[in-house]
């Protein structure tokens, strides 16, 4: 008996089949992954590691030569680039394609250059390992507020990243156009000359005064208490009250001889504005087994919620958002369905009936939703790649369809 005919004697079987396909095909289609482009894993990783005032040949041997030789042990490693220029080190490792689980590789790699930290010399900053340079940041929020600093920008952008982390699909979220705060002590040379103080001796009362290292801790047999010894600088008033030694042994305050005061980095290293104001940004990422169309939802929902507990003036903006081209593809996706349905059911009407219209136009969203739950199983999402092939494989449904059924009808004229 073949699968046409058992169909046809086992009709309400073959109809409880196809409502099945069609319920799975639906719930994948609410539930599965949605995003641009398809995610594909990266295999590369970057190691920087700064020689601040070291000329790239002393770079190279006494820093990236190292990094290498710790790199060239992991057994999954497949090639090795190194740029060694003034000040820096740049390693990129590569691992082999055969090995798809990323994460415990790069941890191994990381053990390795803390291990290497020790052979290199003093004044080296790093190595730093970045791994997750291929995350796509498909939504970025601008955050603005009239006659607010950018320290208090920040601040707000800290709470309502703090807020966007605890959704379900974001993955990671980066902090754009903060400004480094810094507290600026600015003197005459000359009126440090006259109460016989230099530049130096300055920055070393200074230090003395701020204590930052731990005092100890104290057992009485029951308990551990621990001692915090004061003197470290809480706020700028407490660095402008700071009693400095002159050089006639009198005793001044900071303030007197020097103008102390909180500002930013200068130049600063980045900055945003939107619509003309400056602005502190958040670039948030979708997790990769994530809905970017619903996490989409979710930001928008935590962001009017947030917005309305600031006072006016605080503005959070979209300037990019990636989940209405998802979305807007997706639908377009879904229309080219609905219309070959149409236009095939039109078509098959006219030429061979009401019936066999029926039986070719109903093929197309069975075999779509089909797929739909095959693509669920197999981890594949809604992206620009499989969408095509889906638009792609319309027409050969269609032609298909129609093959079938004149096959059909040839059949029962016979």
């Amino acid at each position: 008996m073949s699968i046409t005919e058992l169909a046809i004697r086992k009709n309400r079987v073959a109809f409880v089949a196809l409502a099945v396909v069609c319920a799975a095909g639906y719930q994948a289609y609410v539930t599965m992954p949605q995003a641009e482009d398809p995610g594909f894993t990266i295999r590369t990783a970057v190691v920087v590691t700064y020689f601040p005032g070291a000329n790239p040949q002393r770079v190279e041997d006494l820093v990236t030569d190292r990094i290498e030789e710790a790199a060239q042990q992991l057994p999954e490693l497949d090639s090795v680039q190194s740029k060694s220029s003034t000040g820096v080190s740049v390693v990129t490792v590569n691992i082999k394609e055969e090995y798809p689980e990323m994460r415990p590789i790069w941890d191994s790699l990381r053990r390795k250059m803390d291990n290497a930290r020790a052979d290199l010399p003093a004044g080296v900053q790093g190595p730093f390992v970045n791994d997750d340079f291929g995350d796509t940041l498909g939504t970025v929020i601008a955050i603005t507020g009239e006659g607010y600093s950018y320290s208090d920008l920040k601040e707000i952008a800290s709470t309502v990243r703090d807020t966007l982390l605890r959704l379900e699909d974001t993955g990671r979220i980066e902090l754009h156009g903060v400004q480094e705060e810094r507290v600026f002590i600015e003197f005459d040379a000359p009126r440090l000359a006259e109460i016989g103080v230099s530049v130096g001796q300055l920055r070393q009362q200074l230090q003395a005064q701020n204590i930052l290292i731990p005092g100890g801790n104290v057992f009485t047999g029951v308990e551990r208490i621990e001692l915090e010894p004061t003197g470290a600088f809480e706020s700028v008033e407490d660095l402008a009250s700071t009693v400095v030694r002159t050089g006639e042994q009198e005793l001044m305050y900071l303030e007197d001889i020097a103008d102390v005061s909180r500002g930013y980095r200068e130049p600063p290293a980045a900055l945003m504005r939107a619509n003309g104001r400056p602005a502190v940004g958040l670039a948030v990422a979708t997790k990769s087994t994530g809905n970017i169309v619903s996490h989409g939802q979710q930001i928008q929902e935590a962001l009017a919620r947030l917005e309305s507990e600031y006072p006016v003036g605080v503005e959070m903006s979209l300037i990019v958002f990636q989940a209405d081209v998802v979305e807007r593809k997706v639908d377009e996706f879904v229309n080219n369905v609905l219309q070959s349905i149409a236009l095939v059911f039109v078509a098959m009407l006219i030429m061979l009936g009401l019936r066999t219209g029926l039986v070719v136009a109903s093929l197309i969203p069975f075999a779509i939703l089909l797929s739909l739950a095959v693509m669920a199983q197999l981890g594949i999402g809604l992206n620009q790649m499989s969408l095509a092939a889906l638009i792609i494989a319309l027409g050969m449904l269609v032609d298909n369809a129609i093959v079938m059924s004149e096959s059909i009808m040839m059949a029962l004229a016979a």
